[in-house]
């Protein structure tokens, strides 16, 4: 309620200056006693005003989306608003001048691994094309032909980039893991140029897409009783998008939840929702022999996010994107001293711009370190030692299940997505649950502390981070588009 209240502060100044224009136009024109009310009774023609006002303000589409987006988060000291400047002003500049460079570019992944779960993990063919021949299948086909190219993903890597992967591999620590590491010891891995393959809209939808997070939710994350299932794809009518929130999997309140569990469901969910916000920002507006045209879907957004469409969920998981924020934001902050050490190096073999990304991506971090509202994870597995081990030992089985999850996306590039988030994310965490042995990292060069970061573990951590700074980002945008066209 409280929250709410805010959200409603929010969006009052808004309403204050609409009624102020509209009394001012209607004293102007001398056109009170239309309303049947003498000139003492101007406080009578505030309130109707107020009351218009506030109806057309409630219809709106940025109104509807939005407006309980805003003040404190729920288990944080924090608000949006500061989280909004912070990431503007401070961080995103220097994070996509980072990810551009070579180091973080580069992400290993076995996109080719079966799906451990069930039968599936390959691009959907349409059932009706099995012995079924007409212009609907035609139809699905095309969808489906346009669906696996737009999820391609382009391995193209040039012989010396081949190289120089090759001579990039380091020693890699795998104890105290939030996620499945097979991809980067198989020999079926390959590396990927992610700026090569941005995550974008790309078509993936259907009866596989739904069983992905139908998965997730239902069987690896912590819920609350009252959550509803995710309706059958067999009998209702499917999500309208690739890999995304359905309409009908709620998020009930997570009050019944104590804070651990309550904070793992809205990772998960801050990830759901950073997933649908990129793909509604770059959506494929047009395509044709010459051009394919990437834009901001607004109607795909508020598929995902209209609190009407949504039935109220739409805004609570816009929420859970800042949660994941500051809980990501937290990770880095608390892995400066790691990347601190004189002996880490960001190695690609070119000195010169090895040593300027390294003091970027420090400097990036002591600005992370310097935002004011920092998550407090110290309120995480607090309680009684022995029931706080069992909690944490089931985050990290939960998490494990859905990053090999990940390996029965049929789209390749939402799976080489899927994978590079999820990676990210379990490493933020395992940061967060790691500060002991981060603080008693060895200062001289040659000695090897406890606590350990692959590459492979520094390039998800990073990107990952990026993904979900974009998408705070592409809020804005969206509010604006949405206030501009309703």
């Amino acid at each position: 309620m409280q929250a709410h209240r805010k959200a409603q502060l929010v969006c009052e100044p808004f309403l204050i200056i609409i009624m102020v224009i509209m009394v001012i136009r209607v004293i102007s024109e001398r056109r009170l006693r239309n309303y049947g009310m003498a000139g003492g009774t101007v406080p009578g023609l505030l309130i109707l005003l107020l009351i218009n006002a506030r109806r057309t303000l409630g219809s709106s589409a940025a109104n509807r989306c939005f407006c309980q987006v805003a003040g404190s988060l729920d288990d944080c000291a924090c608000d949006v608003e500061t989280i909004d400047a912070f990431n503007s002003d401070k961080l995103f500049p220097g994070l996509q001048e980072l990810l551009s460079s070579d180091y973080f570019r580069f992400y290993k992944a076995n996109l080719n691994k079966p799906c451990p779960f069930w039968r599936g993990g390959q691009p959907l063919r349409p059932a009706r094309l099995r012995g079924e021949y007409s212009s609907v299948a035609n139809e699905d086909a095309e969808e489906c032909e346009k669906a696996e190219k737009l999820g391609a993903v382009n391995s193209t890597l040039s012989k010396e980039t081949q190289q120089a992967l090759l001579e990039w591999n380091r020693h890699d620590d795998e104890a105290d893991r939030f996620c499945t590491a097979d991809d980067e010891d198989s020999p079926d891995s390959e590396y990927v140029d992610l700026l090569l393959n941005p995550e974008r809209f790309t078509g993936y939808k259907g009866p596989e897409a739904w069983q992905i997070w139908n998965s997730i939710y239902e069987e690896n994350c912590f819920k609350p009783h009252a959550v509803k299932r995710p309706l059958n794809p067999a009998a209702a009518e499917m999500p309208p998008g690739p890999f995304h929130h359905g309409a009908d999997v709620l998020m009930s309140p997570l009050s019944g939840l104590c804070v651990e569990k309550r904070a793992f469901y809205r990772l998960v969910s801050g990830l759901h929702t950073s997933i649908n916000v990129h793909l509604s920002a770059r959506y494929l507006l047009s395509d044709s022999w010459y051009e394919r045209k990437w834009g901001h879907n607004i109607t795909e957004f508020q598929q995902r996010f209209d609190e009407e469409l949504t039935e109220g969920e739409g805004p609570k998981r816009l929420r859970n994107l800042y949660f994941l924020y500051l809980i990501e934001l937290r990770a880095l902050a608390k892995a400066l001293p790691f990347f601190q050490r004189p002996s880490f190096q960001l190695f690609t073999g070119r000195p010169e711009e090895d040593g300027k990304n390294r003091r970027l991506l420090v400097e990036l971090l002591r600005v992370a370190k310097s935002f004011p509202l920092h998550f407090d994870e110290t309120s995480l597995f607090a309680g009684n030692r022995k029931e706080a081990m069992k909690l944490k030992e089931d985050f990290k089985l939960m998490f494990k299940n859905i990053s090999r999850i990940m390996d029965c996306v049929g789209c390749f590039k939402c799976r080489l997505w899927g994978k590079l988030q999820t990676q990210g994310l379990g490493t933020a965490l395992k940061i967060l649950f790691s500060e002991q042995q981060i603080e008693n990292l060895p200062r001289s060069q040659g000695t090897r502390g406890t606590f350990q970061l692959s590459r492979q573990e520094i390039v998800a951590l990073f990107n990952a981070f990026g993904r979900i700074s974009t998408s705070v980002r592409e809020l804005q945008n969206f509010r604006r588009l949405l206030a501009e066209v309703h």
